[in-house]
């Protein structure tokens, strides 16, 4: 959720983009043929030279027609699809989008949500069924979507990236690693999922972690794969090296690092201190109770609805400024 190298600049690139005008003026045509020509406009005898070079013309300037003026033009609403994420998020996801749904739906906007599956297949059919206006994801989507994604020619707003969410990877990462040094810890692993598919999430928040270990000057931070059959043995070699506390990639993995220590006799926090992120419910009452992050889900759907409706073309009131969008929630595993 961090923004990456580049951002600003495209913004200004965003700023800037070419006009129908601009697309008129390098084909020697009129904006109304352009509008014509690029929304497909029916009942129009216009020549296949004339298209040629309106096209061309637009492929050249990097031309994106304003997708709130066509969906206008064609008397309907477009359609924006809604990626939730499989991995455990937290209900945060869930409530963004809800209220994505009902905020976008005022600018004739239908946001249809699918969730992904281990098979993505589901996602790019919908890609290739919906004929989406705009794809909005809130993490890194998977080769095979952003594959599908460029190839509809759409938008993709990839939720973690946006400027009005600050520098959620290394927020989360301060969050986390500040609570486990004035907890006196100093040596500290990371958990990561054993399913591959889900590598890059962990390492999303594995590099917010690293991050703020280094602004601590902490050592090194150790690296482990759980699954149900080895987190005993992973849990057992951190406390042998001298690891104290373990930051997971999510509150579904913090359990099953509880379940190992268990399993090997030690005790949370007293051997092992644990502390996951996204807010499951159910860390509540695991044993220990989890502490973990919480989001903000109002936070993250406002700046989400501002992006897409910039992105489409519809005028948007201001633009939200950046805002903590996590907070720490401590209970008995640290």
């Amino acid at each position: 959720m961090a923004a990456r190298e580049g951002d600003a600049s495209s913004v200004e690139d965003r700023t800037a983009r070419p006009t129908n005008a601009d697309v008129a003026r390098l084909a020697k045509v009129s904006t109304a043929t352009v509008s014509y020509v690029l929304n497909n406009a029916e009942g129009k005898r216009i020549s296949a030279r004339t298209r040629e070079a309106v096209y061309a013309a637009a492929e050249q300037l990097g031309y994106r027609p304003n997708v709130a003026a066509r969906n206008l033009a064609r008397g309907k609403g477009g359609v924006v699809l809604y990626v939730v994420p499989r991995v455990a998020v937290g209900d945060m996801p869930i409530e963004a989008g809800n209220r994505m749904t009902t905020e976008l739906a005022r600018h004739g906007l239908l946001q249809v949500q699918i969730f992904q599956t281990e098979d993505d297949q589901q996602v790019v059919d919908a890609i290739g069924n919906l004929d989406p206006t705009a794809v909005v994801s809130m993490f890194p989507l998977s080769s095979p979507v952003r594959n599908a994604v460029r190839a509809a020619k759409v938008p993709h707003i990839e939720i973690g990236l946006l400027p009005a969410l600050g520098d959620p990877l290394l927020s989360v990462g301060t969050l986390r690693v500040g609570h486990l040094v004035s907890r006196g810890h100093r040596k500290i692993a990371f958990a990561y999922t054993g399913i591959a598919k889900w590598r890059a999430l962990g390492d999303y928040w594995f590099e917010g972690v690293a991050q703020a270990a280094r602004l601590h000057d902490l050592p090194s931070i150790s690296v482990g794969e759980v699954t149900p059959d080895n987190v005993a043995a992973v849990v057992v070699g951190w406390a042998r090296d001298g690891v104290t506390a373990v930051c997971a990639q999510s509150d579904e993995i913090a359990g099953l690092v509880l379940f190992g220590i268990h399993e090997a006799g030690l005790r949370c926090p007293d051997d092992l201190a644990v502390i996951g992120v996204d807010a499951n419910p159910m860390g509540a009452f695991s044993s220990p109770p989890l502490t973990t992050v919480e989001f903000d889900p109002t936070a993250v759907a406002t700046a989400a609805i501002a992006a897409v409706l910039t992105e489409l073309g519809y005028p948007v009131p201001s633009a939200p400024e950046p805002t903590d969008i996590a907070r720490l929630v401590v209970r008995a595993s640290t």
